[in-house]
């Protein structure tokens, strides 16, 4: 049984306090999936459009994506919530997930070698949701982790902590590029239809560096087990009940869904400025044509774009140390509010950018709010979940950011097309404006622990 617990006013045990070493080391596989998401984010619009699709188009592609993970991520969590081998609850799941998500960083940017079988576009676009849905595999079940293990006085930190380790695995993700051609020498330049090699070889590392930090996760960390986790129990817990996932949305708590209302703003913004962000910059900053898909100068475009997303990675990850310390100063909904009206700012300022490097001021302000939104929605919804369904809720949380950004990719592509003449800087305004609806929805919502 567990030991180190303390009893609480339910006669039930505390879930002992974690060292910051083992909080650490339950996290780190997060490095490893965000610098593969970074290299995806940062890179995928790149790749299609370097395999042929135009601007209009990317939004069709980057569907596979979440409504990937629609589909794994609740699957995901109810099988982990009820999962328990050899190797635990969650850690099988991080390491399928794992390997999965290397094939497809491997083979992604390669697409352009099956052509004899059917068009780069076309393997690209499968492998891209290879890659995410094997990182949905992975993503949940951490998140779940850190509710198993954690109570409820260390959860902000453990999130925040993954933060952290998601802000530093997606700056060397953003900036590998960059840094093999620059720091490197490494080929930069490319034919119409290739991917160029600092690219390919960017995925390719990406791919080691995951499978190790998950690698490291899963040997360096312990489960508690069914009973502990049952003496763990707090006011919430239930004997499990014979549920369906469509029972299980059915009955979400209020707080659940009063949060599906920030994430759908927060995550359709960021559907916008992952898609457009390269074309926007290449065609608003650089003054390059809309057909512009494989020069020189769009890739040099397309490695800027890198450098600026690790930069909102990397105030994420700065920022996500302040969070805690502000949450408990002002509370997590208006440290969340703050954070997104950050970020409107930041999205909205590129259209005013004089040259390439005013983009860095703007990438502040986006990545306060990517650190928050990658923090404080969670924090506020573990107490407001049932201990033994926390994986289940974890996966059936991630529809509010999957629906948002399906149906960005719906009328994304038409909004560029028909509303704003294929000039991409206008989906990122939107996507700003987005942030600042989300930043009013999150006072309405009620955070359970603030509450106590």
């Amino acid at each position: 049984m567990a030991s180190g617990g303390q009893i609480n006013a339910s006669g039930k045990n505390n879930k002992p306090a974690l060292s910051g070493a083992a909080i650490w080391n339950m996290s780190l596989g997060f490095l490893g999936i965000q610098m593969g998401f970074a290299l995806q984010n940062g890179n995928a619009s790149r790749i299609l459009m370097n395999f042929g699709a135009d601007v209009h188009e990317l939004s069709w592609f980057w569907i596979v994506a979440p409504l990937t993970g629609m589909i794994v991520q609740p699957i995901i969590g109810k099988w982990s919530d009820g999962t328990w081998t050899k190797l635990g609850r969650r850690r099988p799941f991080f390491l399928v997930g794992a390997v999965l998500a290397a094939i497809g960083l491997f083979m992604m940017p390669n697409a352009g070698s099956f052509t004899k079988y059917l068009p780069a576009l076309w393997f690209g676009a499968g492998f891209l949701m290879i890659m995410d849905a094997s990182f949905n595999v992975a993503m949940e079940p951490f998140r779940a982790l850190v509710a198993d293990k954690l109570n409820s006085e260390q959860r902000t930190r453990g999130y925040s902590i993954q933060t952290v380790l998601i802000g530093v695995g997606a700056v060397v993700g953003s900036w590998l590029p960059y840094a093999l051609t620059n720091w490197f020498g490494m080929n930069q330049e490319t034919a119409a239809g290739q991917v160029p090699q600092n690219v390919i070889w960017s995925f390719i590392i990406g791919g080691v560096i995951l499978l190790g930090s998950i690698i490291w996760t899963i040997t360096s960390t312990s489960e508690y087990s069914p009973e502990e986790l049952k003496a763990f129990g707090d006011e919430h817990e239930t004997e499990a009940p014979k549920s369906n996932i469509l029972a299980d949305i059915i009955a979400m708590p209020k707080t659940m869904k009063q949060l599906g209302l920030v994430q759908f703003f927060s995550w359709f913004g960021l559907f916008s400025m992952w898609v457009y962000t390269t074309s926007a910059v290449a065609q608003h900053i650089y003054g390059l044509p809309t057909d512009d898909h494989s020069s020189v100068m769009f890739n040099k475009a397309g490695d800027w774009v890198g450098i600026i997303f690790g930069v909102y990675n990397g105030v994420s990850a700065i920022y996500a140390f302040i969070l805690p310390k502000l949450a408990a100063k002002i509370g997590r909904k208006k440290t969340h509010a703050f954070s997104l009206v950050c970020g409107a700012i930041g999205l909205i300022s590129i259209y005013f950018a004089p040259n390439p490097e005013f983009l860095i001021v703007s990438m502040v302000g986006v990545g306060m709010a990517w650190g928050s939104i990658l923090a404080m929605p969670y924090a506020i919804l573990g107490g407001a979940l049932p201990v033994q369904k926390i994986g289940v809720y974890m996966g059936i949380f991630n529809l509010f950011i999957t629906i948002p950004q399906i149906l960005n990719a719906l009328v994304g592509g038409l909004f560029v097309k028909y509303l704003f003449n294929d000039h991409a800087i206008y989906s990122l305004i939107f996507g700003g404006i987005c942030f600042l609806l989300a930043a009013v929805s999150v006072n309405f919502v009620e955070d359970k622990d603030e509450l106590k």
